[in-house]
């Protein structure tokens, strides 16, 4: 419960300007590639300090920077409502995105370093508060602007953070053991596969975060309560991305992840015609990709180097989040919707290219393995499999190997 807490509390804090971007841009006179910074700086700030705070992490323990990370995190959502100008508000959202950071960073590996029981409903457990929190925070800033104001909207989504927060620090289990330290940064930094998913996961969380930035400026001319129900479909992430670990298990993760990126795409194209169908067909592919692929990082990555490979997938993840989030936006008020689509799908195309490499780089890696190995009986593959602890330690703010939601 109280993991679950912690991702409520960051998930929800970091997206909740999203559903007002129209107001904040008409309040401060801002185009939509402006207003978008108002959730690109707190990811951009997220994915610069992460890889910092989960080493920092393996230092000074898991349960000290969760606490630290939502009680910062829910005192910067306290003070944003009452910015004086835009510059302030975007300097405390670069401070929030940085205290939110600790809960990716930390959480799973927390969870992998206190359990060795019941870890897959633990894991469980904090993906649906991730995911949820994210949810909550839009649709209750959005439904509540047209009769609260933006700011109080803001307010009431930090109030909620923070109660959440007290959760936390009540409530989380203190460390009964010490975290391993991983030492394979160089691993996880030259090995191709995985950098070609932490490009994929820089492209697919770009097109995802530059639809959703400026479908409040596409619907409106629709109450602000009503144009936030979109977020529902946001809903649908949880049993697609679960579908999509064992459809990966079953047919490979390389193949599953073309098709997921297929559907994305396919979404994004509907978007034109019927804005909710067709957002609701591109996250569920956006999110099936998305545990596909940290899935593939956690067992990919060696051992050694599995706490730094999350952390980098991480990193790429809030980079295309905030870098191409703000580029589509701006794509947005240049092109129109059409526009951006246009571009998301050359993003998506990008994206299955990578896949496409990294599928060929591990034929090719596995066909080299099997004619080195004696040929005893049936045999072919190497007997080792990763257990549970070891497939969740990476650190990644999804359930990896098994498919589930990602963290917001």
């Amino acid at each position: 419960m109280s993991v679950a807490a912690a991702g409520l509390t960051a998930f929800a804090l970091l997206y909740t300007p999203q559903p007002v971007l129209p107001q904040i841009a008409a309040e401060y006179g801002l185009a939509s590639g402006g207003a978008s910074l108002a959730v690109s700086a707190a990811t951009g700030a997220l994915a610069l300090v992460v890889v910092p705070v989960a080493a920092l992490s393996q230092r000074v323990g898991r349960r000290p920077v969760i606490l630290v990370s939502v009680l910062a995190a829910a005192l910067f959502g306290l003070l944003l409502p009452f910015a004086p100008n835009y510059e302030t508000f975007l300097a405390i959202r670069v401070l929030q995105g940085a205290a939110v950071a600790g809960v990716p960073a930390a959480a799973m590996a927390y969870l992998a370093d206190e359990l060795r029981e019941n870890l897959g409903g633990a894991v469980g457990a904090m993906v649906a508060g991730n995911s949820a929190g994210g949810m909550i925070g839009r649709l209750l800033a959005g439904t509540t602007a047209d009769w609260l104001g933006w700011r109080n909207a803001l307010l009431a989504t930090a109030v909620f953070g923070a109660l959440c927060a007290v959760v936390v620090v009540f409530f989380l289990p203190k460390a009964a053991g010490r975290p391993r330290r991983d030492r394979g940064l160089r691993q996880a930094m030259t090995d191709p596969v995985l950098l070609c998913l932490y490009g994929v996961a820089v492209l697919a969380v770009g097109s995802f975060i530059s639809l959703y930035n400026v479908v409040g400026f596409r619907l409106a001319g629709l109450p602000s309560w009503l144009s936030s129900l979109v977020f529902l479909v946001y809903a649908v992430g949880s049993v697609a991305s679960a579908t999509a670990g064992r459809l990966a298990d079953r047919y490979g993760r390389g193949r599953v992840m073309l098709l997921c990126l297929a559907i994305a795409g396919a979404g994004a194209l509907l978007t034109i015609p019927v804005v909710p169908l067709g957002l609701a067909v591109f996250t569920a592919g956006f999110f099936a990709a998305h545990a596909t692929a940290s899935g593939w990082v956690g067992a990919r990555a060696p051992e050694s180097a599995r706490g730094q490979a999350s952390g980098l997938y991480l990193c790429g993840f809030y980079v295309g989040s905030s870098v191409l989030g703000t580029t589509g936006s701006t794509a947005f008020g240049a092109w129109g919707w059409s526009g951006l689509v246009a571009l998301v799908l050359g993003w998506l195309a990008v994206a299955a290219v990578l896949v496409q490499k990294s599928r060929g780089i591990e034929t090719g890696a596995s066909s080299a393995l099997r004619s080195t190995l004696p040929s005893l009986g049936r045999s072919s593959e190497p007997s080792f499999r990763p257990s549970d602890t070891d497939r969740t330690s990476a650190g990644t703010s999804t359930t990896i190997a098994v498919g589930s939601t990602p963290p917001s």
